[in-house]
């Protein structure tokens, strides 16, 4: 069929078939990419350096108790610093996290690191883990009184001009970004917990927290007796030493047959 065709001609359909040829290679190519990329699993035997997330404001302060006792525990713990007092965009938000994860393994030499995700902070680690290059970075993974779904007292700062930043918008329960999350599943071999409180009253509702697939209990289905607003969650003993064991390398804490001396 080509040798009907003039020279020009021929050479021009040539060049185009190339081209088109060129472009199925580079398809190609970036499919393998993406599969080479694919997160390669994490070792659960071997706990890395912790990275603490603060929650909306950007407290770190507020975690100083749950650092505290995991560091006596013999972890190393960084309470991650985020941009704009925690009140911008939770991707940003990702961004620093993503930063601090790799510094800490580079100064640590580990090969991952475990996340602890207090309130917003938790959305956080989620969108990091998910969307932010965090798969295949994290060992386990627990949030703490977190907003997955949103929490009411977003929504109703949203209806107040000038005083819902853009991280609280995205904590509303109908945002875009919580949807986005809500149909991405966490990466298969990722140990992951959501801890939250009945008493909780920042987080409306506390249920909120519940992430599917994930093990949710509230803390008093561990300690039934104990009773622990959204502030106090991180200062709590008995929610200090879910998460301890939480980090460690055995079977999550998820009810009170598993709670031994945690109570």
């Amino acid at each position: 069929m080509l040798a009907n065709l003039a020279p020009a001609r021929r050479r021009f359909v040539l060049a185009v078939l190339g081209l088109a040829l060129l472009g199925s290679v580079a398809v190609a190519v970036g499919v393998l990419r993406d599969r080479s990329d694919a997160a390669a699993p994490v070792d659960p035997s071997r706990p890395g350096p912790v990275l603490l997330v603060p929650g909306y404001g950007g407290s770190e302060q507020s975690l100083a108790p749950l650092a505290a006792v995991l560091r006596d525990a013999g972890r190393d713990v960084t309470v991650v610093p985020l941009p704009d007092r925690a009140q911008g965009p939770l991707d940003d938000q990702a961004d620093a996290l993503a930063a601090a994860v790799s510094a800490v393994r580079g100064r640590t030499g580990a090969s991952s690191v475990d996340l602890v995700g207090y309130s917003a902070g938790g959305v956080v680690a989620r969108l990091y883990v998910l969307e932010h290059g965090g798969a295949g970075q994290v060992r386990r993974l627990v949030t703490l009184g977190s907003p997955h779904h949103g929490t009411e007292v977003a929504a109703l700062g949203s209806l107040v001009p000038g005083t819902c930043p853009t991280a609280c918008q995205e904590l509303a329960p109908d945002s875009a970004l919580l949807a986005r999350l809500d149909r991405e599943p966490l990466p298969v071999g990722l140990v992951a917990l959501s801890l939250w409180s009945r008493d909780d009253e920042v987080v409306v509702p506390p249920t909120s927290s519940v992430l599917a697939g994930v093990p949710s209990p509230a803390v008093q289905d561990v300690c039934p007796a104990v009773t622990v607003g959204h502030g106090g969650l991180p200062g709590d003993r008995a929610v200090q030493r879910i998460v301890a064991l939480t980090l460690g390398t055995g079977p999550v804490p998820t009810s009170t047959a598993r709670a031994g001396a945690i109570c």
